[in-house]
């Protein structure tokens, strides 16, 4: 089917479906978007509408092909074409970021870190290597780097944006907890863990309620 440019808003869900389709692909030969607006606490309307956009429409009773729907998600969000990100923070989260090996099956490698209290280069014991803010720039233009992930505190995550921005970072995915300014033809995705925690233990709840209905 001829793919239609989404929004920033369905292009920030697709992960989530094809992620939640991943982790079921083996016990699930079908899947409908009714079911994953349920596991995913969304409403079933948009999940459909999202769906439609970049995968066409489920066949009636059966839904989608679960093996074609991941490839198709795969092949619409780049995942089978890798590309190279940037921490920017190396604290606990973001080393915790930069070390796991994961992210590589979603099409990202996130190959070094930047921190402005690294004095020197240091390499960790995992191979990926911390480097002093002074050398993004030409990090970023040796290895045509386009993801940013901001992992600084609140306070200076802006001016991190636009470090980032300056140098040609197109997708941000910003971990401080705050609103970045940014100009429209930039992506950013934010993720606030507190948030993520509310909605699981949102899930959790409704689970309880289930049980007990049952």
């Amino acid at each position: 089917m001829k793919k239609l440019s989404v929004g920033r808003a369905t292009l920030g869900r697709l992960p989530l479906y094809l992620q939640y389709i991943m982790s079921i692909s083996k016990d699930t030969p079908n899947i409908s978007a009714t079911a994953i607006a349920e596991a995913l606490d969304l409403g079933e309307v948009q999940v459909r509408k999202d769906l439609g956009q970049v995968c066409g429409t489920g066949k009636p009773k059966t839904g989608y092909v679960t093996a074609e729907l991941i490839r198709q998600l795969e092949e619409y969000l780049g995942y089978k074409k890798l590309s190279h990100g940037i921490i920017v923070g190396a604290g606990q989260l973001g080393t915790a970021l930069l070390n796991h090996d994961g992210f590589q099956r979603f099409g990202l490698d996130i190959i070094a870190a930047f921190d402005k209290k690294a004095d020197t280069v240091i390499k960790l014991k995992s191979g990926k290597v911390v480097y002093p803010m002074e050398q993004l720039t030409d990090f970023c233009r040796l290895y045509d780097i386009h993801i940013g992930i901001i992992t600084v505190p609140e306070e200076a995550a802006q001016e991190v944006c636009d470090i980032l921005i300056k140098n040609q970072i197109k997708a941000i995915w910003n971990f401080a907890r705050c609103t970045l300014v940014i100009p429209n033809d930039v992506i950013v995705r934010n993720e606030d863990l507190t948030l993520s925690l509310a909605h699981l233990n949102k899930l959790i709840s409704k689970m309880d309620e289930r049980s007990e209905c049952n």
